[in-house]
This record gives structure tokens, C-alpha cells and sequence, in this order.
């Protein structure tokens, strides 16, 4: 198995994804997920995207992966109960509070442990299993040599991110927006303060003068990898992108489906990548 699972911050781009080969997507609703700013989609477009993508045999993944308030807790009980009845395929969930409430109120939703809950080894694999999870986002900083590990050992499917921006904070964790921007990214309103240009200095000299975004991190490439996580036993291959627009979702996916698929048929990889898709995957 080697889902590809693209991201969806609207109903077109879930029929994009799915055009452009994927296997899963994944997006959020107008509320409880982390990607507040997103267009997200409200209840009637996720029900059309659910009975869309799975006339395709694309499944869903729906993000409910903020920290909640108790205060809140009532109308995510309706929310995960909607959600259930549409027949989603899956939720991406960071609180424990809210995989225990999902227990309850919609024990057969399967459950994914979100790279913000900083699966880092098998304990936390493990972990999650023992408290009714179904599939693990392990954080983004593991090697290939610990996923391989991982992967060997685990029960349930392992999901890994391949391409996208990536947080400078371990896993998500950060209180940077929190703390500059009073708005937090736990709570999908991250102000990306990590963006911005700063100035290293170093008794009040600067020390990279030609260097200002020193907390922007590369975006994640990881096509001269996926043959050895596909040997590894990744299960599920995710693209980040909910804020991004449709082509940015048509090209990539495209692009990462034509490698995985040329992996799996052949033992050697999938070769050098391309002039053309290089171009597409850093624009």
C-alpha cells in the first residue's frame, strides 16, 4: 500500500486532487481544524466531496486537529456525529480530548494521530494504538533509518509528510504566534511569525548579513526519497498545502503520483527527476 494523499482547502480543490490521481485527500471544515484561514469547506460541500471522492475510490480524511475548549465540546459532539453520517474515511486529531469524545459518540470513525501530536518513536505509535487510533502521522523530523524502524514494528498504517512547508517548531509546537501575534496555531490561527525577516546579532553585530528569513525553513522535497520510504513501509504519503491553490494541488499531486507509481513498478526507483516537474514542485 502506498496512498497518496493530497491536500484540500476547498471543494475544488478536492475534485482537483482527486483529477490529478490521488488516492486520499484531506481538508477542513469551517471550524475545529488548524488551518483557520484556509477556505474550508462548510457541512453541505462535505458531504458533495465525500459521495464524490468516493465514486472515484478516493477516501476522505477530514481535520479536526486543534486544541479544544471545554466550552466547545457540545457542538464538536454534533460536528463528529455529521462528519460520521457523510461517511468520511477518517479524522486527523491532535487533543486527546477530542479522540476520547470521538470514542464515545462515533466509535466506528477511524481515528489519525496528527503530526502535532509528535509521534516520534514506536511508544508513541504504540500509544496511540492502545487509545483506538487506526493510523499514525509521526512528526517530521524522524530519518528514514527511525520511520524504517517504526514502520517494521507498528501494527497500524504509518503516514509520513513528503513535500511542503514545514514549521521551524518541533512537530507544530510553537507559542511564537501565541506570544508575538496573539493568535495561536493550536487553535488554527497561526500569524507565521517564522516568515518574517529578523536579524541575527551577536554582541550587537549581525551575523548573516545577506540572510533575513533565519527561522523560514526550506520547503520539504522528498521525490529522491520515496523509493526508500515506500521500502521502508510508509503506508501513506501526504503532500501540506490546505492554503494552497488548485494548481499548486494539480501539479504536485500529479507529479508525486507519476513517482510513486513509476517506484512501485520498478526496483530502481523512479529515476532522476525531471526539468519540468522540478519546476512544478518548487513553484
Amino acid at each position: 500500500m502506498a496512498e497518496l494523499l493530497a491536500p484540500a482547502g476547498s471543494l475544488e480543490n478536492v475534485l482537483t486532487a482527486i483529477d490529478a490521481g490521488a488516492d486520499a485527500v484531506y481538508f477542513g471544515g469551517k471550524g475545529f481544524n488548524a488551518r483557520k484561514f484556509a477556505h474550508n469547506l462548510d457541512d453541505a460541500e462535505i458531504g458533495q466531496a465525500v459521495r464524490t471522492a468516493h465514486l472515484f475510490g478516493v477516501k476522505v480524511y477530514v481535520t479536526v486537529n486543534i486544541l479544544m475548549a471545554d466550552t466547545e465540546l457540545e457542538a464538536l459532539s454534533a460536528y463528529l456525529q455529521l462528519l460520521d453520517s457523510f461517511g468520511v474515511d477518517g479524522i486527523i486529531v491532535q487533543d486527546l480530548a477530542v479522540a476520547l469524545l470521538a470514542r464515545r459518540v462515533v466509535p466506528n470513525l477511524p481515528l489519525h494521530g496528527s503530526t502535532q501530536m509528535t509521534v516520534a518513536d514506536l511508544d508513541g505509535v504504540r500509544f496511540l494504538e492502545a487509545n483506538g487510533f487506526t493510523q499514525a502521522v509521526l512528526s517530521r523530523e524522524l530519518s528514514a533509518q527511525e520511520i524504517r524502524f517504526i514502520c517494521s514494528q507498528s501494527s497500524i498504517p504509518i503516514e509520513v509528510f513528503i513535500h511542503g512547508a514545514s514549521c521551524m517548531a518541533y512537530s507544530g509546537q510553537c507559542l511564537m504566534s501565541s506570544f508575538l501575534g496573539g493568535r495561536s496555531g493550536n487553535r488554527g490561527a497561526c500569524a507565521q511569525p517564522c516568515r518574517q525577516p529578523y536579524t541575527l546579532l551577536c554582541d550587537g553585530q549581525p551575523v548573516m548579513k545577506h540572510e533575513a528569513y533565519v527561522l523560514s525553513l526550506k520547503d520539504l522535497n522528498s521525490t529522491a526519497q520515496l523509493a526508500e520510504l515506500i521500502d521502508a513501509g510508509v503506508s501513506s504519503f501526504k503532500i501540506e498545502g490546505r492554503m494552497k491553490k488548485p494548481e499548486y494541488v494539480a501539479g504536485v499531486t500529479s507529479v508525486y503520483r507519476r513517482r510513486i507509481d513509476a517506484c512501485l513498478d520498478s526496483p530502481d526507483g523512479a529515476g532522476k527527476v525531471s526539468a519540468a516537474d522540478m519546476h512544478i514542485l518548487s513553484s
